[in-house]
Formats: C-alpha cells, structure tokens, sequence
C-alpha cells in the first residue's frame, strides 16, 4: 500500500479506479462512482481489500498511461524476464441513446513481453466498504463475490487463468498473454482473450479520438492533455462532474478533514465544464446543463450548492467507523452534509458558465427558453440572499461570515445575468440585475476594501486573508491594473505563500488551523502574478508546482508544504482544471483564463 498517492486512475465515465504503482487496484466502486466499494486497502490497509500481482524483488515496476489515453500499463521487469498489466475500462462509441457502452467493469490484460515471468495473483473483495462478511462463490466459469451486509451488489471475476489456482494463491509461470475480467454484471456472452482484445481496441480508439478533439498548445502540450484526460475521467455519463473520485482522504495525515468528494458541486462542477468547453469539448458542456436543468425543474425556488450524481438532493453524512483511514486518519465518510449549507458563491460560477454557453452555443428555442427560466430563478435566489452572510467557498462549518469571495461572485451572477438578459432582447431584465450588481459592488467597496492592511480581507468583519481573493479578477469584478487588485495580490502572496505553494488561508477554523497547501489556490497566485506583470516570477513558480505531480501526472487537492506529499481526494477536478488553464495561460493561446 502506498506512502504516497502514487496511484494512476483508470475510469469510463460510470466508475473509476486507482491503481498503485506496483499494480494493484486499490479503490473501486461498483458499479458507480458512489457505489459502496469492492476495494478500498486505500482506506484501510488490512480490511479494505485489493487486487494485485505479487512479485519476487527482482523485478522492477513501472507505470504509465498508454499514449493520449486513460489506458494504464504497469510493467514487471527483471531484464530477462517482463511482463505488463494493461488496465482498462472498456469506453466506445456503439448505437445507443447515449452513443456510448461504458459497463461497470475492468479488464486486466497480462500482457507477455519476454523469458518466463512469475506472480501470484492476490484477489481479495471487500464488497460494501467492508461492512460484512465477504461471501465467495467458485464456480468453473466465475468467482462470485458480495458482502454480507447486502447482496444488492455483487463482483464477477473471469479469467484465462484457472481460477480454482488463481484463489488458491498459485504461482504462475507466463508463457502468453492472459487476462481478468472484473464485472459488476454476469456476463451473457463469451469472455475469452481475442474479446478482451477487441475491447482494448475498441476502447483505445475512443480515447484517442477524444484527446484528437482537445485543442492543441504551443507550451505544455502533454501537462494540459493528462489534465484534460484527467477532468474527464471525473464525469458522469449523464453530465454530472465529481469533485474528485475518492472519499476522506485527509488534508493532513491523521487530520479530520476528510470529506466525501464524489458528488457535484456546482462551483467545481461549473469550473471544470467550462475548462472543457473552451478546449473543444462542448458535448461535455450541452450534457451538464441538461443535468443542472433535470436537478432545478421541479423544485427551482430550492436550489442546493451539490447533488449527487444521478441528481439526488439528500446526501447524508455517514462515519465508517470499523475503517481506520489513509494513513490512520479518520473519520472515514460517506456522503457530505455540506449539501443543506448557504454558498453564495456557487451560483457565480454557474452563471458564468451559463453565460458562455449562451454566447457559443445557443441550443434550439426549447433549450434556449428552459435554461432563461432556470436563469431568472437563479437571479431571484441570488437577489434575496446575497446580502446575508454564509459559509464561502471553504464550505466552513462554524459560523456563517460576510465572505467578499461570496459576495464578489454574487455580483458575477448577477453581471452574468444582466449579460444573458441583453442578448436575448429581455432590456427589463438587463436593467434591474445591472442595478442589483451595481449594488452588490458599492458593497464590496465600501466592507471589503481595509486600509489598515491595504488589501481586500477574507470577510466583512475581519482583516484576514484568502486565496480566493485572487479571483476578483479573473472574473472581471476588478482589473488587472486595478491598485486594489495588485495591493491585494502582494499582500495575499506574502500572508499565505510558503515554500512554494499556497494555504487557502492560514486562520483558525472549527478544524484548527489548515497545515496543508490547497493546490488550487497556487495556481489562482500564479495567474495573478502573471496578469499584475510578474510573468518571470509567475512562469518559475508555475514550473516548481509541476513537479509535485505523480508519477503519472496527477494531481490531489492539498500537498504537504515541505515534503510534497500529496494529501487530500484524489485526483482533483479543482487541481487539474487549474493546471489546464495556467498552462494555456503561458502557452500565449489565450488571454482570458477562467477558474
């Protein structure tokens, strides 16, 4: 089990699963990305479960993705003897309503390379997040395998191999290629190699179309690409973006802040969809406003900051107590009761994306008329409660502040919408919500502007500092050349820089006081530096957070500021959205960079 989140990650939009660097899948849920778990040794290195290949210590192991894709190959080598693990969810084109099969299922290809490599293979489920008992049926064709806390959901494992040897923990001797199926469904048709590898096929075609479709870049081409590969295995088929793939990895070892991250949030959500947008996937922003508009259509005067992923409203917060945590942090949960809170802010990014949306890529009248409708509830929801206070961006769940970063995307809603309203004729409209965000500014001005550390502060009644300060104006509420802006850049990047990297803020909390760098907010500091002018600092700095990525690119929420140590869910939407449109930034494509 890992020290650090040396993990690739392998998904085909329904689920997902990460797999360490010594091959062994660490993390599943089946058959979706919120399902209970089949393996989770991430979170419990003794009850979680794995399956992996056991090697001699000759062999040395490496990972990487196959080319453009979100194909995984593990390698065991000697110099005499090799073999690879190629690891996949099967992801293609087919004629269906959504175009796509993308099965709750993995394929582990054993592919033989030379000389007569050696392993067992350890197969251990721990179906339901290891609640219960796990049951194993053998049969000739298949292992079944579910939890006795519930038989709603079962694995299915085929192989080329003998599986009677295979559970027995044989050694076995490679002389050609093998492979494993890992289904949540009994298969009906054949499995045997030769469909294994039309699959692979199949589903390395998709994926190479896909990264084909992403636009091209002067500067850091390949970093933008595993990013954009990245964002996408984080989104559901229906639209639905996760935050990131796991749950209560912590933000520090053996800390509390550990939360369940495989919902939709509107912020992040909004930020990643509109970083696919702009680089050539507009297929992924059409599905999520259906998904937004499917949430909001019975109930528009109740908006929620997060759903989950098949639209549900209610995501109660349970603690796992019988696991012990990634590196004995805990509690472990599942679900996040930050879905009741007050955000004020989401609605900003929401909005934001809607706009572009509008601009682009105006649907047919139907869809034109649905998204207005769902445009003028936001506008009344925003209107009513920008004023009061609410738990920001950080989702604090102590006392509800007057957050300027709320109130700022506040006014983004509502200049968002007076744009919206003029560009469909509605001048009523445009009026009343240019006022209100006028109103909203005169406000920002007059509570969160303080002379006495000649910077903006986190919130009305304080003279904190936050990182997401830096965003006022990314998102136009100031200019770039602004005295405001660049006093409260310097005065940000000299609270809250260390070592390299960024605390969101450095204040006590209802956790304590935040140990970790929030990886998103560097990049916000980089992109700031850049558009105040300091390009050389901000391209040096950009370049040194790179290097905190994995082993294969990716990137968690939080990294330790003085061993790099990637902490936090993993990987992160926010991380690597950020990294998209940093790099795009300095690749002189474009001037405009959104979060």
């Amino acid at each position: 089990m890992q020290s650090n989140l040396n993990y690739g990650v392998i998904g085909n939009s329904t689920t997902a699963a990460l797999i360490s660097d010594k091959g062994s899948i660490e993390w599943l849920c089946f058959p979706y990305f919120d399902s209970p778990s089949v393996f989770a040794s991430l979170l419990d290195k003794q009850k979680g479960g794995y399956f992996g290949f056991e090697v001699s210590e000759e062999y040395k192991i490496t990972q990487s993705y196959v080319p453009h894709t979100n194909i995984l190959s593990t390698e065991y080598n000697t110099g005499k003897d090799a073999f690879a693990v190629v690891d996949f969810m099967p992801c293609y084109h087919i004629d269906n309503e959504d175009g796509v099969y993308r099965p709750a299922e993995i394929y582990r290809y054993i592919r033989w390379i030379k000389g007569r490599p050696h392993f067992k293979v350890i197969y251990r489920p721990a179906p339901d997040y290891a609640r219960g008992r796990v049951i194993v049926n053998q049969t000739p064709m298949f292992v079944e395998s579910y939890s006795s806390s519930t038989d709603k959901y079962r694995q299915y494992l085929y192989s080329s191999l003998p599986l009677l040897e295979v559970m027995a923990g044989k050694t076995f001797t490679l002389e050609k290629d093998e492979f494993f199926l890992l289904s949540s469904n009994e298969k009906v048709i054949a499995v045997d190699i030769e469909r294994e590898k039309l699959e692979y096929c199949r589903t390395l075609v998709y994926w190479l179309n896909w990264t084909n479709r992403t636009k091209k870049y002067r500067l850091y081409n390949d970093v933008i690409e595993r990013s954009m590969l990245a964002l996408k295995l984080m989104t559901f088929h229906n639209g639905a973006v996760l935050a990131a793939i796991t749950t209560s990895l912590p933000e520090e070892a053996g800390g509390v802040r550990n939360w369940d991250y495989r919902f939709c949030w509107l912020r992040d959500a909004s930020m990643s969809i509109e970083t696919l947008f702009k680089t050539g996937h507009a297929n992924a922003a059409r599905k999520f406003m259906r998904f937004i508009q499917n949430c909001f259509v019975s109930e528009h005067n109740n908006f929620q900051i997060m759903y989950g992923i098949h639209g549900e409203r209610k995501l109660t917060e349970v603690v796992l107590e019988h696991l012990f945590g990634y590196q004995n942090s805990r509690p472990v949960r599942i679900g996040n009761d930050a879905y009741h809170q007050r955000q004020n802010d989401s609605f900003g990014y929401l909005m934001d994306l809607i706009y572009q949306y509008y601009k682009l890529m105006a649907g047919p009248l139907n869809e034109i008329e649905d998204m207005w409708e769902m445009v003028r509830s936001i506008m009344l929801t925003v209107m009513e409660d920008w004023h009061k206070p609410d738990r920001g961006i950080w989702e604090i769940r102590g006392e509800e502040k007057h957050f300027v970063s709320s109130k700022v995307m506040c006014w983004v809603a509502m200049d968002r919408g007076e744009k919206i309203a003029s560009l469909l004729g509605k001048y009523e409209y445009a009026q009343k919500w240019k006022e209100e965000a006028e109103r909203i500014k005169e406000d920002v001005w007059r509570n969160g502007w303080k002379e006495e550390i000649q910077s903006f502060s986190q919130a009305y009644d304080n003279l904190d500092l936050d990182s997401s300060l830096l965003l006022m104006e990314a998102y136009g509420f100031l200019q770039a050349d602004d005295i405001r802006y660049h006093k409260t850049v310097k005065a940000v990047q000299k609270e809250l820089l260390h070592n390299g990297l960024m605390y969101r803020y450095n204040t006590h909390d209802d956790f304590g006081y935040p140990s970790s760098a929030f990886t998103i907010c560097t990049f916000w500091l980089i992109r700031a530096l850049f558009v105040i002018g300091e390009k050389d600092e901000a391209r040096a700095l950009f370049d040194e957070v790179l290097k905190c990525t994995n082993h294969v690119g990716l990137l968690s929420e939080d990294i330790h500021f003085e061993t790099k140590e990637l902490l936090g869910n993993f990987p992160q939407a926010y991380s690597h959205l950020a990294i998209i449109n940093t790099a795009i930034l300095f690749s002189e494509e474009r001037k405009q960079l959104f979060f």
